[in-house]
């Protein structure tokens, strides 16, 4: 398939394409989420233990990372359709083939490596591709692209879970497989012109590059990819747990599924407000304003636990920290060639992904020999000022840079 040249950034179609991107993202999300709702009904089908339950979706998270690398590569060199229709196809088969599974591992596998793979196609990847549509409004527009993960969690679970009560998990993965093919694959049709040109980036000195921090390329992409990590363990404490912390403080597992969608809410209005600031402020310090903000929300996590509280430390959980991932994006487009961004966007997506699933499992093994929330709130906390660390470090480094060049 030929791509045409694409128009200027900043453009209408930009904008048109931005539409299909998020939608796509909104859609293709699906993989994350569907998993999490058909937990419990997958579970007492093959009358296994909660733990061997939940390995469909640990499966899920790893071949999401490793798939957005895979296809953050396959973009840098052929282009974003390709990845896409490709991602489209296997989400579309593992739905289809995991409806039919006639055991957890067989359940597990296709869920991983179909689902996972071909689900993270719709994100890091059109990430990195809408940041290439954009100059002026790259922040807004990542943040507006960023914002259809959150959108995706919030939409699909109640879906989801309706047409299991009533058809069964089966009938209602088929049907997500037939809903996919027919809705994504026109879709991608959208994102069939190449990036607009960009002057390139050189790693030896230009103004937006990895040498103006004093660093070589591996370097600041091992630093963003460590820092991508930490931030996520942290913001994993929250997510991952507060259903499980409401209902050992007695408030019961429905009000922590509520805070959790509050938190997710207010997520998508915080991916949108930092993406206008990092336009004015530029990625790093908005990575560093959004971890600080990150940090002191978890801090009040420990002292504000009635049930009121709780719910608007959640809500300010989720204002705080649904900016921090998108600027990564921002900050590699700022200082790495428009030729990579795929691969080195994909790769630090790949880090954070890791880093909630981490986060996930340790503060529950924090719980566990604790007996207390509030030393995992504390782990991510650590965790968090070693993002912190690294943002104001690399934020130093800039400053030189600017200084030696003056």
């Amino acid at each position: 398939m030929k791509q045409s040249t694409g128009p200027a950034t900043d453009s209408a179609a930009a904008w048109w394409r931005l539409v299909a991107a998020l939608t796509l993202s909104t859609i293709g999300g699906v993989g994350m989420w569907s998993v999490v709702v058909v937990l419990p009904t997958v579970q007492a089908e093959f009358g296994v233990a909660r733990g061997a339950a939940s390995l469909p979706y640990t499966l899920t998270m790893i071949l999401f990372g490793f798939g957005s690398i895979l296809m953050g590569r396959w973009s840098d060199r052929r282009g974003i359709i390709y990845p896409v229709i490709g991602g489209t196809v296997a989400l579309a088969l593992g739905y289809v083939v995991a409806g039919s599974a006639s055991s957890l591992w067989q359940f597990a596998i296709v869920q991983g490596v179909l689902i996972g793979v071909g689900s993270s196609a719709t994100f890091a990847p059109l990430l990195a591709d809408t940041s290439q549509w954009f100059e002026r409004r790259r922040g807004i527009a990542v943040g507006i692209f960023a914002s259809g993960n959150y959108l995706a969690g919030t939409l699909w679970p109640p879906i989801v879970q309706h047409f299991i009560e009533s058809a069964g998990w089966r009938s209602t993965y088929f049907g997500i497989g037939l809903f996919c093919l027919a809705t994504m694959l026109p879709l991608a049709l959208a994102l069939r012109r190449h990036p607009p040109q960009h002057a390139p980036t050189a790693v030896t000195g230009g103004a937006g590059s990895p040498a103006v921090l004093g660093l070589t390329p591996r370097a600041l992409q091992v630093l963003l990819m460590v820092a991508g990590f930490a931030c996520c363990v942290a913001m994993s404490m929250p997510q991952v747990h507060i259903v499980a912390y409401c209902s050992d403080l007695g408030y019961g597992p429905a009000r922590g599924a509520q805070m959790l969608s509050v938190m997710l809410a207010c997520g998508i209005v915080s991916r949108l407000t930092f993406g206008w600031i990092s336009d004015r402020i530029g990625g790093l310090r908005t990575l560093i304003l959004g971890s600080a903000l990150q940090g002191l929300a978890l801090l009040l996590f420990i002292p504000f636990n009635g049930p009121v509280s709780l719910y608007v430390v959640a809500a300010m959980f989720g204002l705080f920290q649904g900016g921090i991932v998108p600027s990564y994006a921002i900050i590699i487009r700022e200082y790495f060639s428009p030729k990579e961004a795929g691969t080195r966007v994909s790769a630090t997506i790949t880090a954070t992904i890791f880093g909630m699933a981490f986060g996930g499992w340790m503060s529950g093994v924090i719980f566990d020999l604790s007996g207390s929330y509030d030393v995992a709130f504390v782990h991510g906390v650590l965790w968090n000022l070693l993002n912190l660390a690294i943002a104001g470090f690399l934020l130093m480094r800039r400053g030189r840079g600017v200084l030696a060049r003056a």
